[in-house]
């Protein structure tokens, strides 16, 4: 590969890495409204399908991206991303923090109070999201890198979906958990939110696989990359 080539691919990922902690940023922030979705007549645990945080929204976006890092640079430059985004949480968590404390004026369009209920929570969720973003994103990683070995670089929808779909279950099952115990939502929506959150996120994961595979083959192509090939960066 030539240098050029490194150059492009170097910027891609730094790219793909500004997206990871955006949308991970963002899904701290914003995670205390939620909406809701009936697709089905169905209730799960008192939960209908799907009643679930907008958090989750930017969410899925994570783990496609490190998919796609994982696929195309490799497992210890996907495993830098995870690590980018948990510093990046801690310094949002930080401004948010000092924003909090500082008062506000008497002409102030947003006041202590209403600043407070929006992001007063933010430091548990931010929290409670990094634990639960660690364990699930490094699980998401090995597991990726697993099927990958196995498969010898072949059936790109197998590791995708399989360690997509074990990390995203780690996530939900590890934030609710924390935001339970916080005290920050009811144990009695423990379980319908569990489940509903998880077949959303499942359902999203089956749904990027084709982006997944087009980014892959987009790739492939631009860099001249064979099967299971990976990119060194500079």
């Amino acid at each position: 590969m030539t240098l050029k080539d490194k150059l492009a691919a170097q910027k891609i990922y730094m790219l793909l890495g500004a997206l990871f902690i955006t949308s991970l940023v963002v899904s701290n922030l914003i995670f205390q409204k939620f909406f809701y979705w009936y697709p089905f007549h169905i209730e799960i645990f008192g939960t209908r399908l799907f009643e679930i945080s907008v958090g989750i929204l930017p969410y899925p976006i994570t783990f496609l991206i490190t998919d796609l890092i994982s696929e195309i640079y490799g497992k210890k430059r996907a495993n830098q991303i995870v690590v980018t985004g948990i510093f990046a949480s801690i310094f949002s968590l930080t401004i948010v923090f000092v924003s909090n404390v500082v008062p506000a004026t008497s002409w102030s369009p947003v006041g202590d109070q209403m600043f407070s209920t929006v992001f007063g929570n933010t430091a548990l969720a931010v929290f409670a999201s990094m634990l639960a973003y660690l364990f699930a994103q490094f699980i998401d990683i090995q597991i990726y890198h697993f099927w990958k070995r196995i498969t010898k670089g072949k059936h790109l929808w197998l590791r995708n979906n399989f360690s997509t779909f074990s990390s995203q279950f780690v996530d939900t099952l590890t934030i609710l958990v924390l935001l339970c115990s916080f005290e920050i939502i009811e144990w009695s929506k423990f379980q319908g939110l569990l489940v509903a959150g998880f077949i959303f996120k499942a359902l999203i994961a089956a749904f990027d696989t084709p982006f997944l595979y087009l980014g892959v083959y987009l790739f492939r192509k631009r860099f001249n990359l064979k099967v299971n090939e990976e990119i060194e960066l500079l």
